[in-house]
């Protein structure tokens, strides 16, 4: 007989699994009771190390032991021929499904009952807290107690270009907070949005505007080696500071004091956490500078900063050739380039995904690396469904993390899931409320479905957020265009400082029957940007109705594999050319048909 049908015959099997179930049922049990009484969390821990300390004398108890008609008795002393062992085992089985029914049972009871019971008590404390203290009950109600906006840190260094590090250390904790699932915190987009605004608007409309109930500021002095970070936790309707702390170290414990600033602010939340703090990765103080400074140039999107972005990334790699996020970096870096103009597209999305599969070699479960390939495979590769794959996986790893759920709206709105891919963005823009690229996404899918005035609505309020912003003007006047409009859609482009106002003028003109200035324009544009264009000289020419050579550019655009082509099927202005034979048979090329399209799964769950 082998050593596993030994461990069957004496129950051991059996034993250790009937312990697991009621040890893990009692243990849920005691997280419930333990804190009506006063126990913390380190009563129930000490109850989970005994129950998993007992579960090896358990077993070995089982194997030496077995009971007989007469009790307990040593297995060496039992007659095979008189064991009732199989009896006990049928009696173990009943026992195991009668615990798991009630673990079942609990479960739910915990789940549907009594969480959001504790749920709503929670509620009315913070709410009674917020009466007695004379703050604002509407806003504890609607965001929660448990919120938080994480304000871009104040540069206190003697030297203005160190802003870089203070505003590093800011997202960078702000991302650790995000990563916990019981802390609702404000995106980056809308936190920095308040950058240099605080002499102009107090914390309580900071607070109000994002949905959030406390605010955490504070200031970062670098000189040297050495760091000072002050940090305030204040209550934002009436100003008052939960808690404070200076800290003075040098870079190499930077690490350190953001994990202390995390675990801080749980406390002072009161949140009970399903697992530890997520705590930072520690890794070379300089590299980790060159890092924050790279990223911050990355952001400035020109010529000049992705340049020295690349140099900065590419020397803390040097110095941590581990450093996963510093990869990620490099490859959104080139992902930009080629969008620019400044790098051919073959060199720079090939350059982009080694650097973001060296990512994931070195961290398989760092989400924004899976993102970031998701984005190649629908902007270069034109394989949606690979997009898919690479999506859902990031938001398994991160499931709120809303710059990830905006990029999976518009794969949503590529796929032709436009009410998917509105639903998705107004999340983003709940979580995000002052996010100016949130907003563009919105009123581009908008107008993807035909709605015309909410798309102009949410293009005013990018304006509002960011005025200037590139192709903002070109796309109001085409939705003014839409809407038969066109000597407002004129105006509205004549203000669009980008090429995009070249490419809106052809169409503009066209509405207004002005053929020589709209046959001008287009040659214009095609003789300035021919190389980045040639999906928008596609739609232009359907526009008017020249169906041969919009196929023409169509096919230059597949060519030049131009990031357009992802959403063709949402691009209202090709409307004129979807009756022709051509093309069906061009989308099903590419890719591209509504059967095509629709074959591919894909389908975000938002947390709740």
């Amino acid at each position: 007989m082998s050593i596993f049908d030994e461990f069957r015959r004496r129950n051991v099997l059996r034993v250790g699994a009937a312990y697991v179930v009621t040890a893990w049922l009692a243990i849920q049990v005691v997280e419930t009771i333990f804190p009506a009484f006063g126990f913390g969390d380190a009563a129930v821990r000490i109850v989970t190390i005994v129950f998993a300390i007992g579960l090896i004398p358990t077993l070995i108890f089982s194997w030496a032991f077995e009971l007989t008609s007469k009790g307990l008795k040593r297995e060496s002393e039992v007659d095979p021929s008189k064991s009732i062992a199989s009896q006990t085992g049928k009696k173990l089985d009943r026992m195991i499904m009668v615990v798991l029914a009630l673990a079942l049972g609990y479960f739910a009871l915990d789940r549907f009952v009594l969480d959001p019971a504790r749920d709503a008590e929670e509620l009315a404390e913070a709410t009674q807290e917020a009466r007695q203290e004379g703050r604002s009950v509407a806003l504890v109600e609607s965001y929660g107690e448990k919120s938080i906006v994480v304000l871009p840190f104040v540069n206190m260094s003697d030297d203005a270009s160190n802003e870089y590090f203070s505003d590093g250390i800011s997202e960078e904790l702000l991302n650790l907070l995000a990563k916990i699932p019981e802390l609702r915190v404000a995106a980056r987009t809308s936190s920095f949005f308040y950058k240099d605004k605080l002499d102009t608007i107090t914390l309580a409309e900071v607070a109000q505007q994002l949905q959030v109930v406390h605010v955490l500021e504070g200031s970062v002095r670098k000189s040297g080696n050495q760091v000072r970070i002050t940090i305030q936790l204040i209550k934002a309707d009436d100003g008052f500071h939960l808690w404070s702390q200076t800290y003075d170290r040098t870079l190499d414990n930077i690490f350190a004091i953001q994990d202390e600033i995390a675990s801080a602010v749980v406390a002072q939340q009161k949140i009970t956490l399903l697992g530890d703090v997520p705590t930072m990765r520690e890794i070379d103080p300089q590299a980790y500078a060159l890092y924050l400074q790279g990223r911050h140039l990355r952001r400035q999107r020109s010529a000049g900063s992705l340049e020295q972005a690349l140099v900065l990334l590419q020397q803390a790699l040097a110095i941590d050739p581990g450093y996963a996020a510093a990869w990620n970096e490099l490859g959104t870096v080139y992902i930009i380039q080629p969008n620019l103009g400044l790098r051919p597209i073959d060199e720079g999305y090939t350059l982009a995904r080694e650097a973001v599969n060296q990512a994931l070699a070195l961290d398989p479960r760092y989400a924004l690396a899976h993102a970031s390939l998701g984005l190649i495979a629908r902007s270069y590769d034109n394989d949606l469904a690979a997009a898919a794959q690479h999506f859902e996986r990031a938001l398994q790893l991160e499931p709120a993390n809303t710059d990830i759920i905006r990029r999976a709206a518009y794969l949503s709105a590529s796929l032709g899931q436009l009410d998917e891919a509105i639903a998705l963005n107004k999340f983003v823009i709940t979580h995000d409320p002052v996010s100016h690229i949130s907003h563009y996404y919105l009123g581009l899918y908008y107008t993807y479905a035909g709605r015309w005035d909410e798309a102009i609505a949410s293009f005013r309020t990018v304006l509002s957020l960011s005025p200037g912003l590139s192709s903002t003007q070109y796309r109001i006047g085409t939705n003014l265009l839409f809407k038969g409009e066109p000597q407002a859609a004129l105006e509205a482009i004549q203000l669009e400082d980008s090429v995009w106002g070249m490419v809106g003028l052809p169409l503009a003109y066209h509405a207004l029957g002005r053929a020589d200035e709209s046959d001008a324009a287009l040659a214009a544009l095609i003789e300035q940007h021919e190389q980045t264009v040639s999906y928008g000289v596609a739609f232009i020419l359907a526009y008017h109705g020249e169906a041969d050579r919009a196929f023409e550019w169509l096919a230059k655009a597949v060519e030049d594999k131009n990031a357009g082509l992802a959403n063709i099927l949402g691009e209202r202005l090709f409307s004129n050319i979807h009756d022709d034979p051509r093309w069906l048979p061009f989308l099903e090329r590419i890719g591209k048909s509504p059967e095509q399209l629709a074959a591919i799964e894909f389908k975000v769950t938002l947390p709740e």
